[in-house]
């Protein structure tokens, strides 16, 4: 049986202008009117959001939008009251480029009170993990009719779990 492409060496078309540096990929590509977005993310593993200022950010010249958790309907795209890790989302903007959505979130005052954060849940001291949020009547964080969720429930991947089975680790 002879094979048309089976042992071959064919030829690449496109392979001297991806080696010279020629060749156009999707991130090349700017078409007008794309707007890029950024996102202004905490430095604290927990802490409660005591107030953001965005106003400065949203009269920023390039600006078009900015946005905090309460202007969301899903939870915990952005933070709503308090951050729950390193590098959780707390505002984000919308702008011509990427030069002044980095310069706008630099002008979003957020102030934070540090909460200690949970590192490990033990064997055994799952009823002593923090409280990273308390639910509404659904079961969504951010209520506050008492319904808590620790973190060993929540994040077991992130802390390696509780050892106590109610978390799967």
């Amino acid at each position: 049986m002879d094979y048309k492409v089976i042992g071959t060496r064919p030829i690449r078309h496109d392979g001297t202008d991806k080696v010279t540096g020629q060749a156009v990929y999707g991130v090349d590509v700017t078409l007008p009117g794309v707007l890029c977005g950024k996102v202004l993310r905490s430095p604290h593993a927990h802490a409660r959001i005591r107030s953001i200022d965005i106003s400065r950010a949203e009269g920023y010249e390039g600006v078009k939008a900015v946005i905090v958790g309460e202007d969301l309907q899903a939870p915990n795209l952005l933070a709503v009251g308090k951050v729950l890790f390193d590098g959780h989302g707390v505002a984000a903007v919308a702008a011509v480029n990427a030069q002044v959505a980095e310069e706008a979130l630099e002008l979003i005052e957020v102030e934070y009170e540090v909460l200690t954060p949970v590192a490990q849940c033990a064997a055994g001291d799952a009823g002593r993990c923090g409280v990273v949020a308390r639910g509404d009547d659904d079961g969504v964080a951010g209520g506050e009719d008492g319904h808590e969720e620790q973190y060993c429930q929540i994040f077991p991947a992130y802390i390696g779990g509780c050892g106590t089975g109610i978390c799967g680790g």
